[in-house]
């Protein structure tokens, strides 16, 4: 298992525009060499804005934006991830997608659905969780509002890296920022999270404070309402040595997660 070279970007979004979205992030990874890292993070629903007009702005697995991620894998040689809107059979998700530059992809459909904004009156949860490996990393994508269910991210020595995609309201960013820090240390994972910036279409504003976090809780990077595109380092050894100083993860409970 080697280090993992993970980019963040955070920046405001084009409210329900998503072919001018995927222009913007054209803009913004031009700066990004091929091969510089093994991951791009964008936030959640990054062509569209958190919007609650699927029946509008929905695409298919097979959309131009599905496609245009596949693009930029292949482009900069890593994988790309972010959460889009998605028809399914009917369906409307909120969907993660990790899309590889084999052109294989994963996704997972945001589990928890934001009641405060009737995020259930449009969309479908997911039932099951994603585990993906990069690199010989394990690594659990959820979306925005999962971060505030710790049982859904419990770590039973599944995954090194926890990531986080973002829609998050600045006016609930003390939230945002506590509780990225307790599923580090409770999960003795790393935690990424990108969140967005700027005013959605309801006028409601967003700090981004994307960060990274590292197994004991410190936050080695995190930034508030500044555009950025920045790669990280995650390290293998220090991860491993965390673990086997504290082995925490050995005391853990066993449970089973039933859905609603």
């Amino acid at each position: 298992m080697q280090d993992l070279r993970i980019t963040l970007v955070q920046t405001a979004l084009h409210w329900e525009k998503a072919a001018e979205n995927r222009k913007h992030f054209d803009e913004l990874l031009l700066g990004l060499k091929p091969g510089s890292t093994d991951l791009v993070v964008l936030p959640e629903m990054f062509s569209t804005g958190f919007s609650m007009q699927p029946y509008v702005l929905a695409e298919t697995m097979e959309g131009p934006t599905v496609i245009w991620m596949l693009q930029k894998a292949v482009e900069l040689r890593a994988v790309i991830t972010g959460s889009i809107i998605i028809n399914d059979k009917g369906h409307y998700y909120n969907r993660l997608i990790w899309m590889r530059p084999d052109g294989t992809h994963a996704t997972y459909d945001k589990r928890h659905l934001f009641s405060l904004a009737g995020e259930e009156k449009y969309y479908t949860a997911g039932k099951d969780r994603l585990i993906v490996e990069l690199n010989g990393w394990r690594i659990c994508p959820l979306v925005c509002y999962d971060l505030r269910f710790p049982v859904w991210s419990r770590n039973r020595k599944e995954y090194n890296l926890l990531l986080y995609v973002a829609n998050w309201p600045e006016r609930r960013s003390y939230a945002w920022k506590q509780l990225l820090i307790a599923r580090a240390i409770e999960n003795q994972s790393y935690v990424a999270a990108v969140n967005r910036i700027g005013n959605d279409g309801n006028q409601v504003s967003h700090s981004g404070d994307s960060a990274i976090i590292d197994p004991l809780g410190e936050v080695t990077f995190t930034q508030a309402h500044e555009p950025f595109i920045q790669t990280f380092t995650l390290s293998h050894a220090h991860l491993t040595e965390v673990r086997d100083k504290f082995r925490f993860l050995d005391d853990g409970d066993e449970f089973e997660v039933h859905g609603r």
